[in-house]
């Protein structure tokens, strides 16, 4: 076993749920980032060191580093750990590690592989499994983004970014669908099928493959399967091998009913689920995991049971709070299609209500990439704002959102381009009714904590008749 890794960019929802897992095995942990985050500080309260800004002398004594995607080659503690002969390696290389010697369930797909991943790993826990997990988000029932656990089943999230799935060598894999992202990364649609065709290929032999028979991207991998896989579809469709039928949706959820087109026995009814999460997409995703654990051979009652009261992860349809009636929910869609999802969502939760979208745009690559995509995706929202995009890992390069909301065509649309000026402009017209989504995987969640603060301030006056109701 390892003694001491050390993780550079530690504060992440991806390295931060390995030193977690990390902790929970008994290996001493180190780290350092940038800037803090609440994930870091769980992190500091089960044990790790971390630190704020990078510097060479952080890295000594650990057996290996692992770095995030974004720290450069010239990072100072790269250098430092290359100069002192300590390997430097990414998620990519590291991961096949931690899942040696376990039945690994990793899911893949451009959307929806977070709640997924959420979905399945609390379905195997509340079974009594006690399966390990790696997360990309922190799941509301199980209060932790990553868990060593003692059961034999591991679950992950797949990432694509960086081509990060690549180290896996899972047992099972489930894709939910594939649309182009990551530019950055896959410059064209093709590089980013590809990208996946390698990562299938990745599957251990006798393992299985799920696909979602509802997408055209992810369809494209059944004529690319490995030879030796057991291969099954899920969804809506007809044709599908693990199908929803009778498919009631409104606001309090959804309910279905599960059946199996097994070429040897015919149609079979499984069990049927009542859903809390909402959305046709969650019943997509609690169709993959009941699809997972039927092929694992295990039995579907108790699993249902799980996802019946399955309340998602932070940042996934996450109500932060209600205040004088107005509702804040925070969302981590960044892409065109899960910005038309969560919309949906929030429309068949909330059909009277009015509904404003407050998007951050991420990275300029994907911005541009699918400009035309996001000028369409809010269709289904009553009032739109749009800030400036978030950089993350890239440099300004001229681009500005306000070139999108030029083009969205929703009369009501505003470009606020700081969060500041958007608290401000919500503050002023948010009424009675309405719901708040905030769609960022940047830092606008800020935008939802200050506007419920300021919703709470503002009650709170004209209660004290500082303020007319």
């Amino acid at each position: 076993m390892m003694k001491r890794v050390h993780l550079i960019g530690i504060c992440g929802s991806g390295l931060s749920a390995i030193a977690r897992l990390l902790l929970e095995r008994g290996v001493s942990v180190s780290g350092s980032d940038r800037a803090s985050s609440p994930l870091a500080e769980e992190l500091r309260t089960a044990g790790a060191r971390i630190d704020i800004g990078h510097r060479a002398e952080q890295v000594m004594g650990a057996e290996i580093v692992v770095r995030s995607s974004a720290i450069p080659d010239d990072n100072v503690e790269v250098l430092a750990a290359r100069n002192a002969g300590i390997p430097v390696v990414k998620r990519i290389d590291f991961m096949g590690e931690l899942l040696s010697g376990f039945t690994s369930i990793a899911i893949a797909g451009t959307h929806g592989k977070t709640t997924t991943t959420a979905m399945t790993a609390w379905t195997l826990s509340q079974m009594g499994l006690d399966p390990s997990y790696i997360i990309g988000g922190v799941a509301k029932d199980l209060g932790a983004n990553a868990h060593a656990g003692a059961g034999q089943h591991f679950v992950i999230e797949a990432d694509e970014y960086d081509r990060m799935f690549l180290g896996l060598h899972p047992t099972h894999i489930v894709v939910t669908n594939m649309e182009h992202d990551h530019p950055d990364c896959f410059p064209t649609w093709q590089d980013y099928l590809n990208a996946y065709g390698e990562f299938i290929r990745t599957i251990q032999p006798g393992g299985t493959l799920l696909i979602c028979q509802d997408d055209p991207g992810a369809c494209q991998l059944a004529g690319i399967r490995p030879e030796g896989c057991q291969f099954h579809t899920y969804g809506l469709d007809s044709s599908a091998v693990y199908r929803a039928v009778e498919l009631e949706t409104g606001h309090q959820g959804s309910h279905f009913r599960v059946y199996f087109n097994n070429p040897a026995d015919g149609t079979q009814l499984l069990t049927e689920l009542a859903l809390a999460v909402p959305g046709v997409h969650n019943v997509r995703n609690a169709l993959a995991v009941l699809a997972v654990v039927h092929q694992l051979g295990l039995p579907l009652e108790p699993a249902v049971k799980a996802l019946s009261v399955f309340q998602g992860t932070e940042r996934r349809f996450d109500l932060k709070g209600e205040v004088n009636g107005i509702a804040v929910i925070d969302d981590y869609a960044h892409h065109p299609t899960a910005i038309k999802a969560t919309l949906q969502a929030a429309r068949s939760r909330y059909p009277q209500r009015r509904i404003w979208a407050l998007w951050q745009p991420h990275t300029y690559s994907r911005t541009e990439s699918l400009f035309y995509e996001f000028v369409e995706a809010f269709n289904e929202a009553d009032c739109v704002l749009v800030t400036e995009v978030y950089a993350a890992r890239e440099k300004p390069n001229g681009f500005s959102a306000e070139q999108v909301v030029e083009q969205i065509k929703n009369p009501q649309k505003v470009f606020t381009p700081s969060l500041q000026d958007a608290t401000r402009y919500l503050m002023e017209h948010l009424q009675p009714g309405d719901v708040l989504l905030v769609l960022s995987a940047g830092d606008a969640v800020q935008v939802s904590q200050d506007v419920l603060d300021g919703l709470k301030q503002k009650e709170m006056e004209q209660a004290n008749g500082k303020l007319p109701a």
